[in-house]
């Protein structure tokens, strides 16, 4: 692949550089970049199913910056291999990959507001589900048992965050999206849910029975 992404300022680049850091550390490590229209869309995964028989919902973490109108692409790359090209320029990987949820885009239309979430709660939601996991983790616990603790207690409804998993906040959090006292505005499209914040948006997609059971 060899290419680059280039930004009208070094602010723009940095930005995209900070998200890639912190996505590296969540779920697969992976970051979906799609461009079109002046708008980069970069987003990653910070809860996602394991086959069809998981019930995990796929919570996503967005962020959007202003890019070169003409440029468009699609396309999955580690976050990781992401680097600076100069003050205004990101570098791409040699090679993209492919991951599932970045194929479950959320729709661009027919959001509809069902609520709102002050930033404090969703902090605090964020920062009781991980003591959670630290307490249920067993000491030298493999992979797929850490998954299946994180995904428990953060793929569960939290009704202090609306009834949505308790994965918002911990998206939001470690994307680095709370800051101040803001109220962030919840939409609502069918299967996904988006919570909104000044520095991001948290994108929920739940399993097509557990929305007609909502």
């Amino acid at each position: 692949m060899s290419a680059r992404l280039v930004f009208a300022d070094s602010e723009a680049a940095a930005d995209l550089l900070t998200f890639a850091a912190r996505a590296a550390r969540l779920d697969d490590g992976l970051v979906h970049l799609r461009a079109a229209g002046g708008a980069l869309a970069m987003s990653c995964a910070a809860l996602t199913s394991v086959g069809i028989l998981d019930a995990t919902p796929t919570v996503l973490g967005m962020r959007v910056l202003p890019i070169d109108p003409e440029l468009e692409c699609d396309l999955v790359v580690q976050a990781s291999a992401l680097t600076a090209d100069g003050p205004d320029a990101v570098a791409l990987p040699a090679s993209a990959t492919r991951t599932a949820w970045a194929g479950i885009a959320a729709p661009r239309t027919g959001w509809q507001q069902t609520g709102e979430l002050a930033a404090s709660v969703i902090a605090a939601r964020a920062q009781h589900g991980m003591a959670s996991v630290a307490h249920a983790v067993p000491d030298a616990a493999g992979e797929e048992a850490v998954r299946a603790v994180r995904s428990r207690i953060w793929g569960a409804p939290d009704e202090e965050l609306l009834g949505l998993p308790a994965g918002v906040g911990f998206a939001a959090f470690a994307l680095g999206f709370i800051h101040g006292d803001e109220v962030a505005t919840v939409r609502s499209a069918g299967v996904w849910t988006r919570v909104s914040l000044t520095r991001g948006h948290v994108l929920v997609r739940r399993r097509p029975s557990a929305a007609a059971a909502a």
